[in-house]
């Protein structure tokens, strides 16, 4: 009986509050495959990507199982794209090189995925079957190349498809990447612009939506970047270009956002507040404050600064660095992370593994009204910046307001105040206080002079102060 009288009131709530598809966890009625299921998205790209969990090594079962749980738990909530990282074309990821990696690449010197691990691929489709499952969903899907022409290609000098030139004429053999061995670069001529875009044509063929291209925005490879970008338009696929690993040099700030829609702004971020002793080039949590504030101004609908992946949750099976663990990002952290990536319309790409979605992580990437103002806000900006505080504003997309993201970095506890007018805001009679997180409103009253918060050691608040939208979220959702 308890349980019949809970589902009743349960539901009864849920019908006064959001309506139950925006909580419901059943896949969407089957649509028919689509070969191009988006245009360039403005807004920040928010999907999941394996290189945290996975390293080089996710294979099509993973990948596939994967997607699954991202279309049944997080697609409704804007989290879309799913991009298979560095690898997909070895035939031995477990090796570390050690015996050489073993490539597998086409006629034209064109990686192409291995069988072993994708075994969809066969008969020359290569992703194209997993694109359209994707597709069919209204999820998007990536893949990850390193920049530049396979070493084997050129050893072999195979030719360039659809041109008169080999792979000879377009690579550049004192161009390595100073951290992988795959490739050489690729020469600024005809013969280079030929092969990304016989590479680009390929890829587009398969149903690529997105093409993350590494090693080449720290070093920037301002040549490279142009042929890829020269490519995709000349394929006529609308294919997000991200560039990566930073950082990308700010000087270039305006012909990176001309050829891309997301660069890198530092080095890859893990799951740490503070440096690593152990692996200095690693970015930590604290250190993305300054980034992402350095690089706000050229944060424009469409070209997006990346201050990289949320390695949050369950890090595994195969980590691309160190081992399984869970994120060594607290709770308050990894709430922190979101907030901060969320206030400056960041890309929100997960790096944790999907199979491990607890119940308080879901919450964390389920908020929609967090989510709304990744997706959605205005004249996002820092207003404070300390060694020990940090206070972000931003307008509603919609409804009026003002959005207010307050972070303690310090490693004690604080008590943060800012009053109305520090925080720019002039009070309309009734304005409320809303708790993004905690999903609640509050009463502004006559004797509060602005915001009051204590927070514990690197944890955050997030508010909305005045205009309309106070959405209530349905009870139900806590149990999903």
């Amino acid at each position: 009986m308890r349980g019949q009288l809970f589902t009743c009131a349960a539901i009864f709530y849920a019908a006064l509050t959001v309506p139950l598809s925006s909580i419901a966890q059943k896949p969407p009625a089957a649509t028919s495959v689509v070969t191009q299921v988006a245009t360039m998205p403005n807004a920040p790209v928010m999907g999941w990507n394996s290189w945290d969990s996975y390293g080089l090594s996710i294979d099509e079962d993973e990948f596939v199982s994967t997607t699954d749980i991202l279309h049944l738990q997080l697609q409704q909530y804007g989290w879309t794209y799913a991009v298979i990282d560095e690898g997909w074309y070895l035939a031995n990821p477990e090796s570390d090189g050690k015996p050489e990696w073993q490539y597998t690449v086409d006629g034209q010197g064109r990686y192409i995925p291995d069988l072993t691990r994708f075994p969809s691929a066969a008969d020359g489709v290569g992703f194209k079957k997993i694109a359209d499952q994707l597709h069919s969903r209204k999820l998007q899907f990536g893949i990850h190349i390193i920049r530049g022409i396979p070493k084997e290609a050129t050893a072999k000098n195979l030719p360039i498809a659809d041109s008169s030139f080999h792979a000879t004429d377009a690579a550049d053999t004192a161009d390595t990447c100073r951290w992988n061995p795959d490739n050489y670069g690729v020469r600024d001529n005809a013969a280079g612009q030929a092969y990304y875009d016989s590479l680009i044509r390929l890829y587009a063929g398969w149903g690529v939506d997105f093409l993350k291209v590494d090693c080449i925005a720290a070093p920037y490879k301002a040549a490279e970047i142009r042929m890829i970008h020269n490519a995709i338009e000349k394929s006529g696929r609308p294919i997000v270009l991200s560039l990566s690993p930073g950082p990308t040099p700010i000087e270039q700030a305006a012909d990176v956002a001309r050829n891309a829609q997301m660069w890198r702004i530092s080095n890859d971020l893990w799951d740490h507040w503070a440096p690593w002793p152990d692996a200095t080039w690693s970015q930590g949590l604290k250190d993305q404050f300054a980034n992402i504030a350095q690089w706000q101004p050229y944060n424009t609908p469409g070209h997006r600064p990346d201050p990289d992946m949320l390695p949050i949750g369950y890090i595994g099976p195969r980590p691309g660095f160190k081992q399984a663990r869970l994120s060594g990002l607290s709770n308050d952290e990894q709430q922190t992370l979101i907030t901060l990536w969320s206030v400056s319309r960041s890309p929100l790409v997960l790096g944790g593994d999907l199979h491990h979605l607890d119940a308080r992580l879901l919450n964390l990437l389920t908020d929609p009204e967090v989510i709304s103002v990744d997706q959605q806000s205005t004249g996002n900006h820092p207003i404070v910046q300390t060694a020990d505080t940090v206070v972000w504003i931003a307008k509603p997309g919609t409804g009026g307001g003002t959005f207010v993201a307050l972070f303690n970095i310090a490693d004690t506890p604080r008590t943060l105040h800012y009053t109305w007018s520090d925080l720019g805001i002039t009070l309309q009679t009734k304005d409320r206080l809303r708790d993004l997180w905690a999903l609640q409103s509050v009463k502004i009253g006559k004797k509060d002079d602005g915001i009051t918060v204590k927070l514990p050691p690197h944890a955050s608040a997030f508010y909305r102060v005045g205009g309309k939208g106070f959405e209530q979220r349905s009870i139900l959702h806590y149990f999903f």
